[in-house]
Parts: structure tokens; sequence; C-alpha cells
């Protein structure tokens, strides 16, 4: 999978210090990994939350933070839509974001 926007996660790290190692990890596997479809992803994440139009929620630092993402598996593409709290989370919506 290709991740597009490192930066927001690197922006987001230097302000939550306590989930840098976390996010590199995500990251480091979500670019490894070749998900053909959500199953894929439950089965590597099975706490992470399925959405309508391919968004997937990953639980960061035992549910501290919530980082939504939009996949496309067919060019196997994932974008960061959302890095943030689970207070900011909750404030917005995760299946149009």
């Amino acid at each position: 999978m290709r991740v597009v926007a490192k930066k927001i996660l690197r922006e987001f790290w230097g302000k939550h210090a306590d989930c840098e190692q976390q996010l590199k990890s995500w990251y480091r596997e979500a670019g490894k990994s070749a998900w053909r479809n959500a199953n894929d992803v439950k089965k590597e994440y099975p706490s992470a939350s399925v959405l309508p139009s391919n968004r997937v929620v990953f639980n960061i630092k035992g549910n501290k933070y919530r980082l939504v993402v939009r996949i496309n598996f067919q060019y196997q593409m994932v974008w960061i839509r959302f890095i943030g709290t689970h207070e900011e989370y909750d404030r917005i919506d995760a299946k149009k974001i």
C-alpha cells in the first residue's frame, strides 16, 4: 500500500509525542501491506472499525487516539483523512471526512 500524507502523522506526533512510535509502526506496517479488501485489514488489525466508502478507523495508543484513513484497494492507496484524540474524533463524521 502507498500511504499518502505521512506529514500529517509527523505533525501530530510532534504535538503528541506519546504516540510517535505507534504511528511510525502503523505507517511501516500499512506500507508493507497489500490489502485487497476490508477483511484483509481486519485480519491484521482486529480492533479497526470499517466504515462505508472504504474508510477505516484505527485505534492508536490503546484507543487514546484515532486514525481515519480512506483506502483504494484497487490502486493500493491509503489516504490519511484524520488523526486526533478520541474527543476530537467524537466531533467529526468519520464517514464523510
